[in-house]
């Protein structure tokens, strides 16, 4: 029987610690669809995210790799994201997360409604 044991060790709930939250996988998924983006286009893309909230997960996404922080040396700075290789690698497997979640949101819907309480 496996373990998941809360230590730094677990590997599912390290990484689901970061890519369970509520931005993290939007922000990926956005870099992926748009390329090469600037902090603006990725929350205008996003909508509803602030920007406080936005800079924190892009840091948090850039501290484990995920996705790279260019700055050009240009006044005003202009700062660029992008998803790394290592990014670009957890697309297959978000993609089949998003194709579950389509195809069964309706289903969670109705069953949600008949849960409340």
């Amino acid at each position: 029987m496996q373990s998941f044991l809360p230590t730094e060790d677990c590997p599912v709930r390290n990484v689901l610690n970061r890519l369970g939250d509520k931005w993290s996988m939007l922000v990926i998924i956005t870099l992926h669809s748009n390329g090469i983006m600037r902090f603006s286009d990725i929350h205008k893309t996003i909508g509803d995210i602030s920007h406080r909230m936005l800079a924190v997960t892009l840091r948090s996404l850039e501290a484990d790799g995920l996705i790279r922080r260019k700055v050009y040396a240009e006044v005003p700075p202009r700062v660029e994201y992008s998803l790394t290789e290592m990014g670009h690698s957890l697309i297959p497997h978000l993609r089949g997360l998003v194709t579950w979640a389509s195809e069964y949101l309706a289903q969670i819907r109705e069953v949600r409604k008949e849960t409340e309480i």
